[in-house]
């Protein structure tokens, strides 16, 4: 009896401990998946420090020479195209046939309409004579009154007539007129459209001609160097392929919209009295002095938008924690941009990686470029 007690306490108390081990157990895995997800994440980012750059100097950019005006050369009407006389490069004069269509149409309106005027004039005749009659046979009694008004009515009405079909007339000899298509200045002929043989509707451009005289050059220029050029720059343009010819250029149309793919304006400078080198679509550099200025500028892809401003993550170098900081911009283009306020020189500022950060977040910085 005393042994199967002892048996029993033996028992029991194994049971014991080894519920006291899995408690054990279970609380130090507890503790340990609590320690994990405690510990806070640490996301890999790239900084630059900022620097207070000099922008400024010499700026060189290419373009191309354009005219200062092109006109597209188009017909009034509609109709199908039988000829076209000047192509791509040829020069034209003012009053110059450049293109003609199909008049078969056009001809036989008129024709009605100057087979209407024969028959309305016809009629005049008649009126006329009748009037005549009838103005000597009131005067003599010999018909009524209201007789002599009615032919009056008649030879007005006659008279309207041949108004009325002359006009349609005029409208016919017009539009014949206009099946063919002469130039309405001197030029060189860049651009053509449709070809003999197709329909075209009226005001297609039929041949694109540049105008002779003043000429542009056309330069695609980033929205910071836009911003910071003076008002009254001196330009100089000279030919790419060869760099002696140059000229003189003032600033004349800036495009108050970017280029939706390159963030670009398109900036037209005429040419004051350009060499005959300088030639339509010939490759030119543009030069232009900026004043100096010191500038800080980030790379675009630190920018991030928070509570409807602009912000970049500034990184805290004693807890390597990254906050947000509103900056405001001032000129730039799709790669780079320049910050007129919200930065300090000394500042780091993360340029990739920026997206997936949150106030109070630490970041791991490999290394820290200027």
């Amino acid at each position: 009896m005393f042994v199967n007690r002892a048996t029993k306490r033996n028992a029991v108390l194994s049971g014991t401990n080894a519920l006291l081990t899995l408690a054990a157990l279970a609380l130090l895995a507890a503790c340990q998946r609590a320690d994990e997800a405690a510990a806070p994440e640490i996301r890999p980012v790239r900084v630059i420090t900022i620097e207070t750059r000099s922008a400024g100097g010499l700026v060189s950019l290419t373009g191309l020479v354009q005219a200062q005006t092109e006109i597209n050369e188009s017909f009034r009407i509609d109709g199908r195209l039988v000829e076209r006389t000047v192509d791509i490069g040829d020069n034209v004069k003012p009053g110059q046939l450049i293109a003609r269509l199909d008049p078969q149409n056009e001809e036989s309106g008129l024709n009605a309409a100057r087979a209407q005027l024969a028959a309305a004039r016809a009629q005049l005749v008649e009126a006329r004579n009748n009037h005549a009659r009838m103005r000597e046979l009131v005067a003599e009694d010999a018909v009524s009154r209201a007789s002599f008004d009615q032919a009056v009515a008649l030879l007005k009405t006659a008279e309207s007539q041949v108004e009325a079909v002359q006009s349609q007339v005029s409208l016919a000899e017009n539009r014949l007129s206009y099946t063919r298509l002469f130039s309405n200045a001197a030029g060189v002929v860049t651009a053509r459209g449709p070809e003999p043989g197709e329909v075209v509707s009226a005001g297609r451009m039929i041949v694109q001609v540049a105008r002779e005289g003043a000429r542009d050059a056309v330069f695609d220029v980033p929205g910071r160097i836009k911003d910071v050029a003076p008002k009254i720059p001196e330009i100089t343009v000279a030919l790419t392929d060869d760099p002696r010819v140059t000229v003189a250029g003032r600033v004349r149309e800036v495009s108050p919209r970017a280029d939706p793919v390159t963030g670009t304006f398109a900036v037209r400078v005429r040419l004051i009295d350009p060499p005959p080198a300088m030639r339509l679509g010939s490759t030119v550099t543009g030069k232009m002095q900026l004043p100096e200025a010191l500038a800080i500028e980030v790379p675009a892809s630190a920018l991030v938008r928070a509570d409807g401003k602009t912000a970049v993550w500034v990184v805290d170098g004693a807890s390597s924690t990254v906050s947000l900081r509103s900056v405001q911009l001032g000129g730039g283009d799709a790669n780079t941009v320049q910050v007129a306020a919200g930065l300090n020189p000394g500042d780091v500022v993360v340029i990739a990686g920026a997206q997936a950060l949150r106030p109070g977040q630490k970041v791991r910085v490999p290394e820290a470029r200027s």
